[in-house]
């Protein structure tokens, strides 16, 4: 259902010339059924990357007047390369690669007569020269602008919820090959895993969900000295809606600047995870949290927003 896409946006990312035009061509032939591309260079000492938005419009969305939610995906990264110190595709290019071929399956889904309820915006940059910095156990990607700075861009305000897919293989918290799902986050609260969200997970798996854990510190600004198992939960840091990780994993731990080490078939599994997660959420058969639940704990404990970086 979704490895041919997958497969497409890898060939096109593994490549030293990949950039956001690379994007625009790919979806290119969906301009017609109101797929749209943005395209902007941003750029600092470190380097420069193609920050990438996607918007695909659902029947009911409020692209089109309607009321349906509008799902946000993520894919959240460093860069897709690590040149000129490493040569080719880097494991940290897993959730580019999938969030754009998430959209490819979304836009040929409504070129094929079958168009979401809600409108789904995707976000991404394009980047095969970023840095790389120490981090323990292994060596991560850097990001060649700050994270602040992606981060206004990522995460947009029309986003009801969020899907934030990174790659989570540094790390020896989580132990598993294929992707792995955080608690809910929401404006500073760490909350229960979505129920709906397991039952996508394992309807699109055939296996029991799998998920990882989340702690204070990552869902707490990435400049701010403390240790976080990557940049997954940030999104959560920028928006007041509901932020759910979709990390891609490993059985070991693997530098996100390691070549080589991204697996096409986990990413494919990601991606028809994203892909039904739009079509639930924008029909109103998908919660990424209990309002009732969240609304006590605002109620007996007041607003964790300052955790964010952000006032209240």
């Amino acid at each position: 259902m979704s490895l041919a896409q997958t497969l497409q946006v890898f060939e096109a990312f593994d490549s030293r010339y990949a950039s956001g035009q690379t994007v625009i061509d790919m979806l290119a032939p969906f301009a017609d059924v109101g797929v749209s591309v943005e395209v902007l260079e941003l750029s600092s000492p470190k380097g420069t990357t193609a920050f990438v938005r996607i918007g695909i419009p659902g029947e009911r969305g409020k692209h089109s007047g309607g009321l349906a939610k509008t799902l946000g995906v993520v894919g959240r990264l460093g860069g897709i390369g690590a040149r000129p110190s490493r040569i080719g595709m880097v494991s940290d290019a897993d959730g580019a690669i999938a969030t754009v071929a998430t959209a490819l399956k979304l836009a040929q889904m409504r070129r094929n007569g079958d168009p979401l309820p809600g409108d789904v915006v995707l976000t991404t940059h394009v980047c095969p020269t970023a840095p790389t910095r120490p981090h323990d156990p292994v060596e991560f990607m850097d990001t060649p602008v700050e994270t602040d700075r992606l981060l206004a861009h990522e995460v947009r305000g029309e986003m009801d919820a969020v899907l934030s897919l990174d790659t989570t293989k540094g790390n020896r918290v989580i132990n598993h090959s294929g992707y792995a799902l955080s608690p809910t986050v929401k404006e500073g609260y760490i909350l229960r895993v979505s129920e709906d969200l397991l039952r996508i997970m394992e309807t699109t798996t055939g296996k029991p969900a799998v998920t990882f854990p989340v702690t204070t510190q990552d869902i707490t600004p990435y400049d701010n000295g403390v240790h976080h198992i990557n940049s997954i939960m940030q999104p959560s840091t920028a928006t007041s809606a509901p932020v759910v990780g979709v990390a891609l994993t490993t059985q070991v731990a693997v530098p996100g600047c390691g070549t080589g080490a991204s697996h096409e078939t986990d990413i494919a599994l990601a991606v028809k995870f994203a892909v039904e997660v739009a079509k639930e959420f924008g029909k109103g058969t998908c919660s990424f949290y209990d309002e009732v639940d969240y609304a006590r704990l605002l109620e007996l404990y007041g607003s964790l927003v300052h955790l964010t970086g952000r006032r209240g």
